[in-house]
């Protein structure tokens, strides 16, 4: 699948409208804390799975990852900032190679639109599930009315994968390190087959775009 065949109006909620909020934490530092937890929603979706642990919902945060030509260099950029270890401004200067490697002005050609990236941190209810069945649609809603339903398949990647070493990489680039973890945190890649607007709105209420 080709990524411009994502709906442009979901790209520009989920991707452009994060990378605006990335941009403003980076260039103004504190921003609102009702603004930053609404620009969430487009993080944090709830990950729907069905299978041994019964139907199950769990909030992760995910994010889109690079297409694969760009998989090692964003890699190579982010392991450079992990490796100067943890200290004050570490979160800073993470935030603007965010910035630089997926949110910057023209970024989006670099991103790979089919596919989302999130980390299993807690190996219990989701992790059985999407073990068991890869099947999964990921709920997302910011209030008070915009929803987007993502219908798809899961990849599990782990010791061994790039897309697991990126993902986990792409979360300790901001948070505190702990590479000593990475080997306990599978990574998800889902991949995106279906979108439902399930906005409350004249073009939403379950309509399929994807």
């Amino acid at each position: 699948m080709e990524e411009r065949t994502i709906p442009e109006k979901f790209i520009r909620w989920i991707y452009h409208g994060r990378a605006r909020l990335v941009r403003r934490q980076a260039e103004e530092g504190d921003v609102p804390r009702n603004e930053l937890f609404l620009g969430f929603t487009r993080h944090n979706p709830a990950v729907v799975s069905h299978g041994p642990a019964g139907l199950n919902a769990s909030i992760k945060g995910v994010g889109f990852i690079p297409k694969e030509e760009y998989l090692q260099e964003t890699l190579d950029a982010y392991m450079s900032h992990i490796n100067t270890g943890w200290r004050e401004g570490y979160s800073e200067e993470g935030l603007r190679l965010l910035l630089h490697m997926l949110y910057c002005e023209g970024c989006e050609e670099r991103i790979d639109f089919t596919k989302m990236g999130s980390l299993e941190l807690a190996l219990d209810h989701s992790w059985a599930n999407l073990r068991a069945d890869p099947t999964v649609t990921l709920l997302f809603y910011q209030p008070p009315v915009i929803s987007y339903e993502v219908r798809g398949k899961v990849e599990i990647h782990e010791t061994g994968s790039i897309y697991h070493q990126l993902i986990n990489a792409q979360h300790d680039v901001y948070h505190r390190p702990h590479q000593d973890r990475w080997p306990r945190r599978p990574a998800y890649v889902f991949l995106i087959e279906e979108i439902y607007d399930n906005s409350a709105t004249k073009e939403g209420f379950g309509k399929r775009i994807y």
